[in-house]
């Protein structure tokens, strides 16, 4: 299993599955991670934590730790 946070700078992936529940699992799908989407990684911060990317058009920074929860493709 692969995820966001393994993901290197450049790489174009897919979303496979969220894991996480609740409320974690509710804030990372209205950030528009959902699902089918696909995810271009645009940079990510010196010390790993945030991870800027790209998907539906607009930028987002991600925590590391949520970005652990994205098994991507």
């Amino acid at each position: 299993m692969k995820t966001l946070k393994q993901a290197k700078v450049g790489e174009t992936v897919t979303i496979v599955k969220l894991h996480g529940q609740g409320a974690v699992k509710r804030r990372i799908m209205d950030m528009g991670l959902t699902k089918g989407v696909q995810v271009y990684v645009r940079k990510v911060a010196p010390l790993g934590d945030p991870i800027e990317v790209n998907l539906r058009g607009y930028e987002l920074s991600i925590r590391k730790d949520d970005a652990q929860m994205i098994e991507i493709e």
